[in-house]
């Protein structure tokens, strides 16, 4: 399945466009996800290019999918569609399964009534897996959002019934490039989906109509050595096909810097063609039936997942829960950052096996200015430290006579930040345990770059937008989005500095410019 996004205010007719052409490379399906309103699509021109009966299409929606979807219906002129419909509304990204959303959810159901072959109703477990939840906690808050679903939406008035609703749901997992977990997930979904529709009263033999939509993960993404995404790709989408998704979604190695080019976009394209036509994972419907290992951590997976589950349940579920299971995704991305910071998780390119010459397709401060660059990926802590050194040696080789504030986190990554100083220094000049930051609780870390040298400092939010306010002469009162990269004269940023108080980072009595020369590789 190709990804295909549509900018807002646009009609999508060049993604359209692009989309029949994929399709047409052997492609065997399109997904379309709207950045914006989807009112203004082209589905016209949709139904003219591609006959929507029988392409596989796929629509990501954050408003109005009930007149998408009518519009959808018209174009086909009733005949039934294949594909899903992923509601995803930006309070409640996951589902939406509450109050506000139930009377569009059910409209879409009542709309896609006879079409067999397309599910309306998105549980939307990537929303989890791409912000660091583990395994067992993509299945626990998935489960618990399609509970509240199956609870919530079905309705005498209107004739919509428990199986109805439970026929029209669809699991959407990101996959990580944890190989054997990964397949053991998938198949421990479809054992806990049984478990949830008995819980209902409906037969369990529904489990293996559950139509499971995979892609890629974002959260395992580099932009460091990016070609290594073309790895955790190939490793991701093989964990897909053989734990049994029903489709899968392969993003484009460099999509976190480029935009979307001919030669990332046909080895996405070719990445599920190959294992399908050439490596014929296609072939066995369940290749890790009987593996000890992998039923033994598939049944492990699904008794952890489902004693999650009761928990969350027991405090009211997603509905009256979700700030719980947020706080419990934040705390595993957290521990995440803290692993690969450390170096106990091992991500090649970025926190091993670097590469110190390594020639950017890109440039750092564009890309840390930007606002699409994804700041919620495991290695951004990392990165950021990276792409902000590499900067700063750019602007001492040109002879940068300015100065230069890059924004490199905020207190989810201070640790992580600090840690990773701490490990650039050989053994025999650092204590035993990374030092502790005695600093507020929402401080921002900051790398003050200046055409000498350069100083890790944090500052708090206050200061920090003091700062960039004063600097950028943006008025009080005025709408402002703290920017992630500040550039003034040095006297400017000096006094600025000082007098707004930020404070100044030394690891074990070492300088941030030689810690940054041992990360550059000088």
């Amino acid at each position: 399945m190709v990804a295909l996004a549509v900018p807002a205010g646009t009609d999508g007719r060049l993604q359209i466009e692009q989309g029949a052409d994929a399709l047409a490379r052997g492609a065997a399906g399109l997904h379309f996800h709207f950045q914006g309103d989807s009112a203004s699509f082209a589905v016209g021109e949709l139904a003219e290019r591609l006959p929507l009966a029988t392409t596989w299409l796929g629509y990501t929606v954050s408003q109005s999918p009930d007149a998408l979807l009518e519009r959808l219906r018209t174009a086909g002129n009733g005949q039934p569609l294949q594909g899903y419909l992923r509601y995803t509304p930006t309070t409640l990204p996951e589902g939406a399964e509450l109050l506000p959303f139930r009377t569009t959810l059910r409209r879409c159901l009542e709309l896609a009534r006879g079409w067999p072959a397309f599910t309306t109703l998105a549980v939307n477990g990537m929303y989890f897996g791409n912000r660091g939840a583990t395994l067992t906690q993509q299945l626990a808050f998935s489960l618990s959002t399609a509970a509240a679903m199956l609870e919530v939406l079905p309705d005498e008035a209107s004739g919509l019934t428990t199986a109805e609703v439970a026929r029209a749901l669809h699991l959407d997992f990101a996959i990580s490039p944890s190989y054997f977990p990964e397949i053991a997930r998938l198949r421990a979904a479809r054992r806990l989906w049984a478990t949830l529709l008995h819980a209902f009263g409906l037969p369990a033999a529904g489990a293996a109509t559950l139509a499971i939509h995979a892609a890629t993960s974002t959260w395992t993404q580099t932009t460091l050595d990016p070609h290594t995404n073309l790895l955790r790709h190939t490793t991701e989408a093989m964990s897909a096909v053989l734990g049994g998704a029903d489709s899968i979604q392969v993003a484009a190695f460099d999509c976190l810097y480029q935009a979307p080019n001919e030669f990332s976009a046909r080895l996405a394209r070719n990445l599920p063609v190959i294992l399908q036509e050439e490596a014929h994972l296609d072939w066995v419907a369940d290749p890790a039936a009987g593996s000890y290992f992998i039923e033994t951590l598939t049944d492990e997976l699904a008794r952890a997942a489902w004693a999650e589950f009761q928990a969350l349940e027991a405090q009211g579920g997603m509905a009256h829960a979700r700030s719980r299971a947020l706080e419990a995704v934040s705390q595993s991305g957290l521990e995440k950052f803290k692993r690969i910071a450390t170096g106990q998780d091992v991500v090649v390119g970025t926190n091993r096996f670097q590469n110190p010459q390594e020639k950017f397709d890109f440039q750092p401060k564009q890309l840390l200015r930007s606002r699409d660059f994804d700041t919620t990926r495991a290695t951004y802590p990392s990165e950021v430290l990276r792409l902000a050194t590499a900067l700063h040696f750019e602007r001492r080789a040109n002879q940068d006579k300015q100065a230069t504030l890059v924004l490199l986190g905020n207190a989810r990554v201070n640790e992580e930040i600090a840690e990773a100083f701490w490990h650039l220094l050989h053994p025999s000049e650092r204590t035993a345990t990374p030092p502790r930051l005695d600093l507020a609780p929402d401080s921002y870390s900051v790398l003050f770059s200046k055409p000498e040298e350069a100083t890790l400092m944090y500052a708090t939010p206050a200061q920090f937008d003091h700062l960039a306010r004063v600097v950028q002469q943006v008025p009080v009162g005025h709408t402002f989005d703290i920017p992630s990269l500040i550039t003034s004269d040095l006297a400017t940023l000096l006094e600025a500095v000082r007098v707004f108080g930020f404070k100044e980072f030394v690891v074990e009595g070492h300088r941030t410019e030689e810690v940054l020369a041992r990360l550059q590789g000088r």
